[in-house]
């Protein structure tokens, strides 16, 4: 493990370039597959998926942002001012129409799935159509196939350069790339700082871990984290490994399955989104405690079950986050 932190020090800074520069325009751009122009800075700009706001908002970038919609947590408490004072178009999925009369200089994406090729709000070139650019962040495209699993498949694994590069890529098209690499160097610390906890720890060899995040019912086959996205490079950073052999990002698997394999952990997301019963942590926790077959696993009867904010299980700056938070919740159990 010692190796790996050694490691991922090492590619983190040599990702960092040694300065930031201003915004060189036209600035040209590969997004998602869709090649972009940028003549200036946009004046203004709506975000659909929390990710893609909470970048902006990051990056110094909120007196743009002028509406916002598809949320699952409340904002990060650092910006819940400026949040506030910024028109929700929706919780959920907005209207088309809802977000090309804010008139924005650009459309900012979480998920392709809202704005992709079949987008639920629209496709990418509606939106060109009428001289709107969108940016879908590069987390939900690189090394991942939206055309297959329900919330698509990894063909690699998630890394944080995909976040760092919608990070960078945004503050470039804004003109803010200061702003960008501080903020990409405040991640790297949080990250290298969870994974030296971890490290610290001497942990057994072999602990297994499941994250659910919801299911369409308490007691149906759960939505777990398949070994690619997010919650995979958490485990593989600390040493965990995923009882989840799929290649989904959120495959369903039985809770007899996952019994059999028996996790010493089990990470529970939660949520403000009430779209199915087990969104509710509170549900998901009765459930294990009571349900004859979850009840039975080790993480249970043990009581190794770690809340986890469901922002953090998506690929996300709150992803960086969520490994640290994972990382204490390490060292505070024990294991026999």
């Amino acid at each position: 493990m010692k190796n790996t932190l050694i490691a991922g020090i090492l590619l983190a800074a040599a990702a960092l370039p040694l300065h930031a520069q201003d915004t060189d325009y036209p600035l040209n751009l590969v997004n998602c597959g869709v090649d972009l122009t940028f003549a200036a800075p946009p004046e203004s700009a709506v975000t659909i998926g929390q990710a893609a706001t909470e970048i902006l908002y990051a990056l110094g970038l909120a007196p743009k942002v002028s509406g916002t919609a598809a949320w699952f947590t409340p904002v990060l408490p650092e910006y819940a001012e400026v949040d506030a004072r910024i028109e929700r178009l929706a919780d959920n999925d907005p209207g088309f129409e809802s977000v090309v009369a804010k008139k924005p200089g650009l459309v900012a994406a979480q998920y392709e799935w809202h704005v992709g090729p079949t987008g639920s709000v629209g496709t990418r070139g509606m939106f060109h159509d009428l001289g709107i650019p969108t940016y879908v962040l590069p987390a939900d495209c690189d090394t991942k196939d939206n055309r297959t699993g329900g919330d698509g498949t990894r063909t690699g694994a998630f890394q944080p350069a995909a976040i760092y590069k919608g990070i960078r890529e945004l503050a470039a098209i804004f003109d803010v790339g200061p702003a960008g690499e501080r903020l990409v160097k405040e991640l790297q610390a949080t990250e290298s700082a969870a994974i030296g906890k971890a490290a610290a720890l001497d942990l057994p060899e072999g602990l297994s871990a499941v994250f659910w995040f919801s299911s369409p019912e308490v007691e149906s086959d759960p939505y777990v984290a398949g070994r690619l996205g997010a919650p995979g490079y958490m485990m593989s950073k600390l040493g965990i490994e995923n009882v989840i052999a799929s290649d989904e990002e959120w495959p369903t698997v039985g809770w007899e399955s996952i019994a059999r394999s028996d996790p010493d952990i089990i990470v529970v997301a939660y949520m403000d989104r009430r779209r199915y019963p087990a969104d509710d942590v509170d549900r998901k926790l009765d459930f294990l405690r009571t349900d004859p077959v979850a009840s039975r696993m080790t993480a249970v009867r043990n009581g190794r079950i770690v809340q986890m904010d469901a922002h953090a299980m998506s690929a996300t700056m709150r992803s960086i986050r969520g490994l640290a938070a994972l990382s204490d919740a390490l060292s505070r159990m024990t294991f026999e």
